[in-house]
């Protein structure tokens, strides 16, 4: 008979695992066990969390594997996402022999680790050559390097330091080695339902948090699969851990000469601590001069210089340079001035912290979005373009399912893994529209800080088209709203798979025929 948790032997939690908040907030109790959420970054986890004894029965415990159709779509993702291109696997608390065996068939070189005996023997079975151990991930005694992949299925969630055990898989992972996570998805009202509460789990991951807790943990090129039966299936690479991360800022520039030496003198001499700063200047065929002065940064070691043959619009712009960008944070500057490189400090902080993955500078801290934008004598023109911002914003928000207030500010801020499946097609101001609303629909949530701004006229130089570039955002909407977002695709693409050595099979005939061994 197992014993109960002993609560003089709990922990409690002060400050949050993903992003080292404090503020958190009482959901409810099951089973004698207090659930917790962080309000800055929205992981839930059982706060007081059980004991190291309790820790240790939990994993001994004997665990249900996953069903036949979940066991499909992982191997044939394994495939997608790696290619066919074998090497040494680690599984981590699969704890699944017909999985296990088709990925041995597949020509890996599989070695697992179960919490115990009794499941080390039943992952053993149907394995020719793998090898199964019985003990924690920590006392296995791993290499450095050793392996090309690891499957984590189950485990996850059960880690009390979730960040320092995922740097421990990429030590043991070779330099772009792959990692699959399986694990419950923070639903709230799956939580509410789960009956096992006290005896299973202390952290539920969502898409977000858990995306930050890989991000943290030197993994990138990430993709959450669809869930299934309430499991989040996620694959990730390792990437080196940098000794201080960076920021890409990407300055499109078109026949800005007034203003981009400026701009540029004030990007050089910032400074954000903790953050080194490259800086993509993306120079599209201007005829007033900027190339000339664009030319002068050249040879700065802290400057991209990408030089266009003709101007095809602003999103070709910033696309060229995302292309170029190398940092883990991204934000696009334009060269006009209109925004305050002030604000870049409190639109860094989230993201820094692992509060946020993505981040929009809101060019109006009241409700009164008609104040947005002022041009000195042109009050028609004001209320103009106040007024259609206003209707856009509406129609975002409706279509989308979202509550912003400035979707369409240039200040737009995240983590440069989040691109990681997406394609991107727009050229001109409907670029704004695209990378917005792609990142909404591949499951990111933006949130909005205040930030300074002074709008300029046309007379100095704004180069939207009045009636041309609504009719443009109109259509980018209505596409953007039905358009198929498949980052496994892309990642497919990505990294191309080799055909089969042997007589391509289905994944789910590979699987029946291992559970008709069984």
């Amino acid at each position: 008979m197992q014993t109960a948790d002993n609560p003089s032997d709990r922990r409690t939690i002060s400050a949050c695992h993903v992003c080292g908040g404090v503020r958190l907030y009482y959901l409810f109790s099951r089973s004698n066990h207090r659930v917790v959420r962080c309000d800055d970054c929205g992981l839930v986890f059982l706060n007081p969390q059980p004991g190291d004894a309790e820790l240790l029965r939990l994993g001994q415990r004997e665990c249900i594997g996953p069903g036949p159709e979940s066991r499909v779509r992982c191997l044939a993702a394994i495939r997608r996402y790696y290619g066919n291109q074998p090497g040494r696997l680690l599984e981590v608390g699969c704890d699944d022999a017909e999985l296990l065996a088709a990925i041995e068939k597949d020509g890996w070189d599989v070695t697992g680790i179960e919490g115990s005996e009794s499941a080390s023997e039943k992952a053993r079975h149907g394995l020719k050559d793998g090898t199964i151990l019985a003990g924690q991930f920590a006392a296995a005694g791993l290499s450095s390097g050793q392996f090309d992949m690891c499957l984590v299925s189950d485990v996850l969630e059960h880690m009390r330091h979730p960040v320092e055990f995922l740097r421990e898989i990429h030590r043991v992972l070779r330099q772009g080695g792959a990692l699959l996570i399986r694990t419950p998805s923070a639903n709230p009202g799956a939580i509410r339902q789960d009956t096992g509460l006290a005896a299973d789990r202390m952290v539920y991951f969502d898409r977000q948090t858990l995306q930050t807790v890989l991000f943290k943990a030197g993994f990138r090129e990430i993709i959450i699969d669809d869930d299934l039966d309430g499991t989040m299936m996620v694959f990730s690479r390792k990437v080196p851990l940098p000794a201080a991360p960076t920021l890409s800022v990407i300055v499109p520039a078109f026949n800005e000469a007034k203003t981009f030496p400026l701009l540029m003198d004030a990007l050089l001499r910032k400074e954000l601590p903790g953050l080194r700063i490259e800086i993509i200047v993306v120079e599209s065929g201007s005829t007033d001069g900027t190339r000339d002065l664009a030319l002068k940064y050249e040879d700065h070691p802290r400057v991209t210089l990408i030089l266009e043959d003709r101007p095809c619009g602003k999103g070709h712009a910033v696309r060229a340079g995302l292309k170029a960008a190398t940092g883990d944070y991204v934000l696009i500057q334009d060269a006009d001035l209109e925004y305050d490189l002030e604000d870049y400090d409190g639109l860094l902080e989230p993201l820094v912290a692992g509060r946020a993955a993505f981040v929009l500078g809101s060019r109006h801290g009241g409700r009164n979005v008609l104040k947005m934008r002022q041009f000195t004598g042109q009050r028609s023109l004001s209320l103009f373009f106040n007024l259609g911002h206003w209707f856009f914003t509406a129609l975002v928000n409706v279509l989308f399912l979202q509550r912003l207030r400035d979707p369409f500010t240039m200040f737009k801020v995240f983590r440069r893994d989040c691109l990681f499946g997406l394609e991107f097609n727009c050229d001109r101001f409907d670029f704004d529209f695209e990378l917005l609303l792609k990142l909404v629909r591949k499951g990111y949530r933006p949130v909005e800080l205040p930030v300074n701004y002074r709008s300029r006229s046309f007379g100095e130089g704004k180069k939207v088209r009045l009636f041309r570039d609504p009719l443009a955002w109109m259509r980018a909407i209505a596409w953007l709203r039905f358009v198929k977002i498949d980052p496994m695709a892309v990642a497919e693409r990505s990294h191309p798979s080799v055909p089969p050595k042997t007589d391509p099979v289905s994944p789910a005939a590979e699987i029946a025929g291992h559970e008709s061994l069984t």
